[in-house]
């Protein structure tokens, strides 16, 4: 299905699995975070599968849960920041290797009319520092957000202002994505060739979402 990018005065982007082939290098991050914290081989992967579940979901939230749940541990501040401490020294050099998506620049060229948003799932500063790193904040005009404000948060934030602007069309790869695009009236578009969901072809078919495998894709 061929997508007016046209029409849209604001376009989001998520990050992993979008933007950066990093669903993979995040969710090896976590096994190693938790494993590195002493965690058992069962413990870490349950970490993984809560994640991949979760997709697009803080990691603040997700490390809560592991402390709460498989580690039966008090969810203080000290805990989780040590996650969090672990987590970023683990996923440092993956997301600098790590491929971005082809297309990208001829997208931007595509779409003059629209701000670029980045709302990602990942930390905020960690994307921010990333992006420059990589040279891909140039694209990304209408500024790049993250945890620890969830995307409902940022999106109904950015709506408030008049930052983000309708029309506007939400890119991303995981459940919570479409979720937080339709709940804050967004159109939304499915990308299928990095995503972790397992089930995207029934779900998005379920839910008549427009699917696409990549940013490449979406340019031709």
């Amino acid at each position: 299905m061929k997508i007016n990018l046209k029409k849209y005065k604001s376009i989001v982007f998520d990050c992993d699995g979008v933007v950066l082939d990093s669903n993979v290098v995040k969710t090896e991050a976590y096994f190693r975070t938790a494993k590195n914290l002493g965690a058992t081989d069962a413990q870490a992967q349950a970490l993984v599968d809560y994640h991949v579940k979760l997709g697009g979901i803080s990691r603040y939230h997700k490390f809560e849960w592991y402390l709460r749940e498989v580690l039966n541990q008090p969810v203080t501040v000290q805990a989780v920041q040590a996650l969090l401490d672990e987590f970023a020294r683990e996923l440092e050099v993956g997301l600098m290797t790590c491929a971005v998506a082809e297309g990208l620049a001829d997208l931007r060229s595509a779409t003059p009319q629209a701000n670029w948003m980045i709302l990602s799932g990942g930390d905020q500063e960690e994307i921010r520092a990333l992006f420059a790193k990589r040279d891909l904040a140039k694209y990304f005009d209408g500024g790049l957000f993250g945890s620890p404000d969830n995307k409902d948060t940022v999106l109904a934030r950015e709506i408030a202002s008049g930052h983000l602007q309708f029309p506007a069309l939400f890119i991303g790869d995981s459940k919570y994505d479409f979720e937080a695009a339709t709940r804050a009236g967004l159109d939304f578009v499915f990308l299928s060739d990095w995503t972790e969901v397992a089930d995207w072809r029934s779900y998005c078919a379920q839910n008549n979402i427009v699917v696409q495998g990549s940013i490449l894709q979406l340019c031709h």
